[in-house]
């Protein structure tokens, strides 16, 4: 191994950790990172959607287990998310216009970021139409299945703007949103490029998996927290905007 690799595995293994600790999975970070690297445009959503399912799993069981996932609100999103991340992940794409995408998505992703920084009690949750809410999932998971992230990212915001529920609500929500949109989307991705790519993934980057696995169960399992919650969405912010004008601009 590299002393690269070895230094993006600990990069990851930190992602992973800090972002189950708050109930998501990471996925535009690790695209981020890997969109810094010279790892092909092909691979950077199988390998980033892996990464989510690895980190989210425990986060989801965690919400689950302390009975704070809003089952009854999420599945109308959950619906038809999952088939249009399916959709997003065969839908075939050009580099160009993937790292066009990828840019604008994770511009606007660091907005949203900074936006909820905003105060986010709720005092009244709001009865958000199904149609509304379903039309919202099928927007976020095709988006998502596209640029291979959860989605997470986008929903969370989006629901907390509409008062959808409390803020431990809705990370359950996202986390769950995550966990079943990587799913789909990597289901998508596979069957676009027929599994040829899946041996190269996994030899090439099995490193990242291990790392994402490790940093992710100490983040879940015991919340482990070495910044606060807001500065960790601040610093993950202002790295995803950077990468996101370098790539929109430079790439």
């Amino acid at each position: 191994m590299t002393m690269g690799g070895l230094l993006m595995a600990v990069i990851f293994a930190i992602t992973a950790l800090l972002y189950a600790s708050i109930g998501y999975g990471g996925g535009s970070t690790y695209i981020a990172l890997l969109a810094l690297t010279q790892t092909p445009y092909e691979m950077i959503p199988i390998v980033a959607l892996l990464c989510n399912i690895v980190v989210v799993l425990g986060a989801s069981l965690r919400f689950a287990g302390q009975k704070i996932m809003p089952w009854q609100r999420i599945y109308p999103i959950l619906i038809f998310s999952v088939p249009a991340a399916w959709l997003g992940g065969i839908t075939p794409i050009s580099r160009e216009l993937f790292m066009a995408l990828l840019g604008c998505l994770l511009i606007t992703s660091s907005a949203l970021i900074l936006w909820s920084q905003r105060d986010n009690i709720i005092s009244q949750v709001n009865s958000v139409n199904p149609a509304v809410s379903s039309l919202l999932g099928f927007i976020i998971g095709y988006c998502a299945g596209l640029v291979g992230i959860g989605g997470g990212i986008f929903l969370a915001p989006m629901l907390l703007l509409m008062r959808w529920g409390a803020a431990r609500e809705v990370a359950a929500g996202a986390s769950l949103f995550i966990l079943v949109n990587s799913i789909a989307g990597l289901l998508g991705q596979v069957s676009k490029y027929q599994g040829h790519l899946w041996n190269d993934i996994i030899a090439a980057h099995y490193i990242l998996f291990i790392a994402v696995f490790i940093g992710g169960q100490i983040g879940s399992l015991l919340a482990v927290k070495i910044l606060p919650e807001k500065i960790i969405k601040i610093l993950t912010a202002l790295l995803t905007l950077y990468v996101g004008i370098r790539i929109l601009f430079f790439s």
